[in-house]
């Protein structure tokens, strides 16, 4: 009976010993997830805020305005090779900070929730995230497009093959100058196209107003001068009679051809 007392006092002393250890485990696993919650969370806002920057510089090198990628003559484009690398570049580094912010997020969402908050501040982080892909996205489409406009404008005689920026053909203002000089002339030539027609017009309403008078003058002439105005009729009735003919040998003479050709 005493062996069981002291065996159930050491067994209730070992229960208690092993509950302290659990609670000290928690407390401390419970410490270290939330101060690697914070330096996770800083360390994204740091990474968030070097892309926002990042993000403005991109958008002008994109855009043709960044000091990276442009000549500082007169604002003309004079390296438009350097400016492709510096884009690239630093595409490159913001894909890769993407990433990386990507992957704080999915760490700091494996790690256990500890409030509403903490969710709130996540999903933050994820919108923040999702928002900066698409301006990504944004800027390289927008880019791609602006490089292919000036390839069309460029033309393919202006390409080199040596790739460098002295001999890389018209800069982007005499490109634009040069397609504005092709559209101008195009509407020169259209405008002169439009008051040919309009002349052409002009001509045939006066010949119809000559024909006209002609017109008016033979029917007073006629009215004036019966004899005239009868042997006009009879000289009508005479072509009518003259084509109802030439009609009639014409109609004869296919026929005739038909039922040889037939038989």
């Amino acid at each position: 009976m005493a062996i069981s007392v002291q065996f159930a006092s050491a067994w209730s002393g070992h229960t208690d010993c092993h509950t302290k250890v659990e609670q000290i485990k928690e407390k401390y696993f419970g410490q270290m997830g939330g101060s690697s919650y914070d330096v996770l969370r800083k360390q994204a806002r740091s990474l968030e805020n070097e892309i926002d920057l990042k993000l403005v510089a991109f958008s002008k090198i994109g855009a043709g305005s960044g000091g990276g990628g442009s000549g500082a003559l007169g604002g003309v484009d004079t390296s438009p090779l350097l400016g492709e690398h510096v884009f690239d570049s630093l595409s490159e580094e913001i894909e890769q900070m993407l990433e990386k912010l990507s992957s704080l997020n999915e760490s700091m969402s494996d790690l256990p929730a500890s409030g509403a908050a903490a969710m709130h501040t996540l999903q933050r982080h994820r919108e923040i995230l999702q928002g900066y892909r698409q301006e990504f996205n944004k800027i390289c489409a927008n880019h791609t497009m602006r490089i292919e406009r000036e390839e069309l404008l460029r033309g393919s005689g202006l390409a080199t093959s040596s790739g460098s920026p002295s001999i890389s053909g018209l800069s982007r203002r005499e490109m634009y100058l040069k397609e504005s000089g092709h559209l101008s002339s195009a509407s020169h030539l259209v405008n002169d196209q439009i008051n040919i027609a309009i002349e052409t017009r002009d001509h045939l309403h006066a010949q119809r107003q000559a024909f006209k008078r002609l017109q008016t003058r033979f029917n007073d002439i006629s009215n004036r001068f019966p004899l005239i105005s009868s042997l006009i009729q009879r000289i009508n009735i005479k072509k009518r009679r003259d084509s109802l003919i030439l009609g009639a040998v014409i109609g004869f003479c296919v026929i005739l051809l038909l039922l040889y050709a037939f038989n």
